[in-house]
């Protein structure tokens, strides 16, 4: 019995070790997936479709929608200051702070839906010099004037106690001619539009900082200009006052001249601009998160 071969033996006979090596050699053993494996294949995918979901632009409606709330604060925060300052004397320098201000936070809220614009010369601008949808223009510039005049009609419903709210309007005295107010204008939006495509469009910059930059431009133009022309740089701003107070004295300056600044602005600015370097792994990247720019959709 001792010498009687197993079952096993007998039906699969005894393999030499010259054969086994060969045979590991032909087929070798494949890991079969074990339980983590699969676990962090699972984990994988689910970032993948994470960040899938994270580019994904805003619709049009969430644009249109962003603009209107962004104008809306802005003309409420910084028109209100003019308002304010008949109750307790800002100064220029405190509204210009509160105008700079209300800008630089309103940037940073929207700016990653809309592109943060708030101002029918800064989207023209934009779409002139190709950096923004034409077909999405009539809705920007609806979204910015209706933003505007309601934020104007809180402002009088909220200082009914003024009598009316002229304080918010964008003039300039007699002793200014239309030349003169033409060329303010046209000079504080320029600075403003160029710093506008030197921080936030031109892919050389940093846009971290972007918001500042822009509140600050706002900020020390109010300073020089709002004293004599009222600094608009902004027809939204000038038109939604003047449609709420029924007064449209000058008007037409405070659309014209910050439309032809802000489009020369980024005339001057393209000749300074280089082409941006293609890289196949940015094709993936959503450019709806950079300020102000939205391209051809």
């Amino acid at each position: 019995m001792a010498n009687t071969p197993s079952i096993t033996e007998e039906l699969s006979p005894k393999l030499s070790p010259v054969k086994i090596s060969t045979m590991e050699e032909v087929s070798p053993k494949l890991p079969l997936p074990t339980k983590y494996s699969i676990m962090e294949e699972v984990k994988a995918n689910r970032s993948r479709g994470f960040s899938i979901n994270n580019d994904i632009p805003p619709t049009t409606l969430q644009k249109t929608v962003a603009e209107l709330v962004g104008t809306y604060f802005l003309i409420f925060a910084g028109c209100g200051a003019a308002l304010v300052n008949k109750v307790q004397t800002l100064t220029i320098v405190g509204i210009a702070l509160v105008w700079g201000l209300v800008l630089m936070a309103a940037i940073y809220a929207l700016g990653h839906i809309s592109g943060a614009h708030f101002n029918p010369a800064v989207t023209l601008a934009l779409a002139t010099a190709r950096k923004f949808s034409w077909k999405l223009v009539p809705m920007y510039l609806l979204s910015q004037l209706l933003g505007a005049t309601l934020a104007s009609l809180t402002l009088r419903g909220l200082f009914r106690d003024q009598g009316d709210i002229q304080a918010t309007m964008t003039q300039y005295t007699d002793s200014t001619s239309d030349l003169e107010a033409i060329i303010w204008e046209f000079i504080i939006t320029f600075l403003l539009m160029f710093n506008i495509c030197a921080v936030a469009t031109d892919h050389r910059a940093t846009k971290d900082l972007a918001g500042v930059a822009i509140g600050a431009t706002v900020l020390f133009n109010i300073i020089i200009a709002g004293p004599i022309t009222g600094a608009s740089m902004n027809p939204a701003r000038s038109l939604g006052p003047a449609v709420v107070s029924g007064v449209y004295k000058n008007l037409w300056v405070f659309i014209v001249a910050p439309i032809l600044g802000a489009m020369t602005a980024t005339l001057v600015y393209s000749i300074l601009r280089v082409p941006k370097p293609y890289k196949p792994e940015e094709s993936t990247e959503s450019m709806y998160n950079e300020l102000y720019i939205h391209p051809e959709v």
